[in-house]
């Protein structure tokens, strides 16, 4: 069975992210492995770059930063993010029908 970097739990979109701080732009980047590669411009210090990340994919989901729960990695580049029923997906996870 292929893992994933993603799955559904009923309208929540659960979401596996190898995080990149300080980088020259915030952007979703590629799949590697069972991870979403996600950049942003934040320095790594106490948890502002997971804040800032959280800030930027509300945005890209269009949903509100509340709806998005970091389950573990707020301190590493490792994260489990929920997002409670996103309202839209980047092309890398795809045009799967929305709750």
């Amino acid at each position: 069975m292929k893992k994933t970097f993603y799955t559904w739990e009923g309208d929540t979109l659960v979401l596996n992210i190898l995080g990149t701080p300080n980088a020259k732009r915030d952007t979703i980047g590629r799949v590697k492995g069972h991870q979403l590669c996600v950049s942003v411009t934040a320095v790594p210090r106490a948890g502002r770059a997971t804040d800032h990340m959280v800030r930027f994919l509300a945005d890209a989901f269009d949903v509100k930063v509340s709806d998005i729960q970091v389950v573990f990695g707020r301190m590493s580049v490792n994260k489990q993010l929920r997002i409670k029923a996103p309202k839209c997906l980047p092309a890398v996870i795809g045009q799967e029908e929305l709750f």
